[in-house]
């Protein structure tokens, strides 16, 4: 199925949230005053290493829920490819859950539609208030001077994973700037030994997307302007896609089979099993990573250099945040979960297994033990990360330059030549897509 942009629906959403009255947001037939005995439709976004593992972590936690409140919660975990197209059919229909975990980087597009409840002053205290939240990852909730419409519950951010071994016995020491990644990942890419220097997923356009934001914002350039309309085709943006697309095409410390791997899952896997130096991934790959046998005192954990010069953002604020849909029948009860979920003490259970770092002040994370791990995810976290840019057609910008990268790296991987003209070229074709959209 092709997949509408969230914007696009915006319109026929603000028509269907108006009606909402009529449609079955979640399964409860009851008026929102009280909770107990009710039902709750929770989608979750697949954050385990499947879909039956997240399963497996959720339900016990559901089940507490309900022995606390009374609230029976409906779960259905939704794999990464399925999950934006569900929740825009959601939009559209009016068909749609209580609750629903969302990539933070959607939210403002997702608010554009009006179909999400505002968590105004009162939504806010009932579910713990704001000041519980870190400043950053409370940021990505929506767009800047709007009441959020989503609050943070995962949090994420990229780091370069280093095998210890293989840069100790090559006597190199950890990179601090993207020309010393690159010398490091010639040095340690062996043909012979099948070992390369660093596993990308260069056929996922969500991960092309990522890194074409942190590398135009290295280079100090912005996606979009201050009015909102796309600057893909910027100098800094043309160029720091050009430096992610020449670890495969000139540098050839990643390999062309990498434009094949369409989740980075694949590439965590590389670097667990010893056919990777490095990778560059989000917190949450110690699962994959342990789970291949992988303990975390073989590898480190720095921050993504920048170039030389250049401005050291080393990630986007990722994560996963909660959105209540307006139309539910059961806001009491879906604050209620809110508020749970995002409790100090359920944030505690569940960063462990996903992997991932804490929204809430003052909490230490439990996604592993190694401290200096720890330290630097949650530096990179709160220090070295900027949003994705916080303008309704966010998701747009996420599906034409990933795609429009996924296509170049495919060149690439095939014997092709991909010069900063075609870069160019297809940004400007990006670019000229999203406009089109915006009126």
């Amino acid at each position: 199925m092709k997949i509408r942009t969230i914007a696009a629906v915006a319109t026929v959403a603000a028509v269907l949230v108006a009606t909402a009255a009529c449609s079955s947001g979640g399964t409860s037939s009851t008026s929102s005053s009280g909770t107990a005995g009710k039902t709750l439709t929770y989608w979750a976004s697949n954050q385990g290493t499947s879909i039956a593992n997240d399963t497996a972590v959720l339900t016990p936690e559901l089940a507490k829920f309900k022995k606390q409140t009374g609230i029976t919660v409906k779960l259905e975990v939704i794999g990464w490819n399925d999950l934006q197209t569900r929740i825009q059919t959601a939009v559209t229909s009016g068909q749609a859950p209580d609750v629903v975990n969302i990539g933070n980087t959607w939210a403002t597009s997702l608010q554009a539609t009006g179909a999400f409840m505002p968590y105004g002053s009162s939504e806010m205290t009932a579910i713990g208030g704001a000041s519980k939240f870190a400043t950053t990852a409370l940021s990505t909730g929506g767009a800047p001077g709007q009441t959020v419409t989503s609050v943070p519950l995962y949090g994420l951010v990229y780091g370069l994973y280093y095998n210890k071994k293989m840069f100790s016995d090559a006597g190199l020491t950890p990179p601090t700037t993207w020309e010393e990644m690159v010398a490091d990942g010639k040095k340690l890419t062996n043909a012979s030994t099948g070992v390369n220097g660093l596993a990308i997923a260069a056929g996922s356009y969500t991960e092309n997307a990522h890194f074409a934001f942190i590398n135009a914002a290295q280079n100090n350039a912005s996606l979009f302007n201050k009015a909102g309309k796309p600057t893909f085709t910027s100098a800094g943006v043309v160029d720091g896609i050009k430096r992610y697309l020449d670890l495969m095409q000139t540098d050839k410390v990643s390999p062309v089979a990498d434009a094949q791997y369409d989740n980075a899952t694949q590439s965590t896997s590389d670097f667990a099993n010893g056919k990777a130096a490095m990778i560059i991934n989000q917190s949450n790959a110690d699962g994959t990573i342990n789970a291949a046998g992988m303990t975390s005192d073989q590898y480190g954990v720095v921050p993504l250099p920048a170039p030389s010069g250049g401005k050291k953002v080393a990630s986007f604020i990722a994560g996963i945040n909660l959105s209540v849909f307006k139309n539910t029948k059961n806001k009491t009860g879906a604050l209620e979960f809110v508020k749970f979920m995002t409790s100090a003490a359920e944030q505690g259970v569940l960063d462990k297994p996903y992997s991932a770092l804490p929204v809430l002040k003052g909490v230490t994370p439990t996604f592993t033990t190694n401290t200096a791990e720890a330290k630097t995810f949650s530096d990179i976290y709160n220090n070295m990360s900027q949003p994705l840019p916080l303008v309704p057609a966010e998701d747009q910008f996420e599906s034409t330059v990933g795609k429009a990268m996924n296509a170049l790296f495919a060149t690439i991987a095939t014997g092709g030549t991909v010069s900063t003209s075609d870069i160019k070229t297809a940004l400007q074709t990006a670019q000229d897509q999203v406009t089109a959209t915006m009126g």
